[in-house]
């Protein structure tokens, strides 16, 4: 399975926040969105990802005053991204050994989506449960 086709199940949305923004206003777009991680741009510009754990890292460090600095100042600059090509293994093992949860889908240099370990994982079971019922079936049949 492709990271295209876990974006045609999951969809392609993708949430952004401006690099100015607060971490304050960045743990609010997470929480109403639901999320883990912002993708941190502006215009068409992937300046950085921002996680729940870069902002726990962020309050680690400073305190109650991280809440009132730039989101640009916790992101991660150096971001990882994957292909739609790519297969759900090979994003699994990235993710595995890199230690993170989300990660950008490009499209040459513009980005067209986000996974999580958890739509990877999602996917993976899914196939699975089809590989098995297709084993099921085709075991009854004979």
């Amino acid at each position: 399975m492709t990271v295209a086709a876990i974006l045609a199940r999951k969809g392609p949305d993708v949430t952004t926040i401006d690099p100015d923004a607060t971490i304050a206003a960045v743990c609010d777009l997470l929480t109403l969105c639901r999320i883990g991680a912002v993708i941190v741009s502006r215009g068409q510009s992937l300046l950085g990802i921002l996680s729940e754990r870069d902002i726990v890292r962020a309050l680690a460090a400073e305190g109650a005053s991280a809440l009132d600095r730039r989101a640009s100042d916790y992101m991660t600059r150096d971001i990882e991204v994957v292909t739609e090509d790519q297969t759900s293994t090979q994003v699994l093992e990235r993710m595995t050994v890199r230690r993170f949860r989300h990660m950008p889908v490009v499209r040459g240099d513009k980005l067209v989506g986000i996974v999580s370990i958890g739509d990877v994982v999602k996917h993976r079971i899914a196939q699975a449960e089809d590989e098995a019922e297709s084993m099921r079936n085709y075991i009854a049949m004979v």
